[in-house]
């Protein structure tokens, strides 16, 4: 739609969101008008409203208008129930609607609410420029609230690490795992992250969230739970105990945080407890 449309204002950004929620309102419809020169996007039909005032400003009457609108977006015309459709025709040709838009008019089976349009549009307008101004704090909110399936051992060593994993994916095709099919968005985006020159700290035991990511002036910081095998519960628990109190040992993190030795072992691979002793006891013969 973007390539054939080209957008270059904010209200064709909303005709366009308009376009892409409805049924039989751009193919075969308002893509074949733009293509033949027919219509323009700013012309074509697009949200429900768009009915509405074009027809009242053509000179129908505003309750005809409206009740010829509702009867377009519900599909009726399309599907032939609304039986007052020629005396609508007729109406709006003694207006000069042209017959183009009545066409139009008959293909449509759902319209989406210009309201809805402009939300979705503006919500995705002001992420974009997050995205574009300020990318770190776009990155810290994605991978904290949509990336389910982040894997820190794949995507925080690196650019090389996540393009293998993607021509790995790449490579398996259909019979790639779901886990692994839906993995696939996160690299791209993690990718891009590095390719823009922002990078991932380490996991830290004290520094990262359980469960989100911070944006830190060095780079990003992803959760504990982030460590594959770890989850939330545990990561919370840990996050906890390091409240309370500096942890002294790594017996003491098994023993408030209620870690078990696969919570502890996970930790060890993820370098979170470099330089901790197993134990805060003296050994008689050390």
């Amino acid at each position: 739609m973007l390539v054939d449309t080209k957008p270059k204002r904010f209200d064709e950004l909303i005709r366009i969101s308009g376009l892409s929620h409805g049924t039989d309102v751009w193919l075969g419809n308002a893509q074949s008008l733009i293509d033949e020169g027919t219509v323009t996007l700013s012309q074509a039909i697009c949200c429900r409203d768009d009915i509405m005032i074009y027809l009242i400003k053509k000179g129908l009457p505003p309750n005809d208008s409206f009740k010829i609108m509702e009867s377009v977006r519900k599909g009726k015309v399309a599907k032939g129930k609304e039986p007052k459709w020629d005396q609508y025709k007729e109406l709006m040709k003694e207006h000069d609607v042209p017959d183009w838009y009545i066409k139009s008019c008959e293909k449509i089976k759902y319209m989406f609410p210009k309201a809805h349009a402009a939300a979705y549009v503006t919500n995705a307008f002001r992420i974009a420029w997050f995205k574009v101004h300020e990318p770190k704090a776009y990155y810290t909110a994605y991978f904290s609230i949509r990336a389910d399936e982040f894997d820190s051992d794949i995507m925080c060593h690196g650019k090389e690490k996540v393009l293998n994993k993607m021509k790995e994916i790449d490579l398996a095709g259909n019979s790639a795992s779901t886990k692994d099919k839906n993995m696939y968005a996160i690299l791209e985006l993690v990718l891009e992250m590095y390719e823009r020159g922002i990078n991932f700290l380490p996991i830290d035991l004290y520094k990262s969230h359980s469960t989100k990511f911070i944006a830190e002036e060095d780079g990003i910081r992803p959760p504990l739970n982030s460590i594959p095998g770890l989850g939330t519960v545990a990561a919370e628990s840990i996050v906890k105990a390091r409240e309370e109190e500096p942890f002294m040992c790594i017996d003491d993190i098994r023993m408030r945080a209620k870690a078990g030795s696969s919570v502890i072992e996970l930790l060890r691979n993820a370098g979170c407890l470099k330089g901790m002793t197993e134990s805060n006891q003296m050994s008689l013969f050390a």
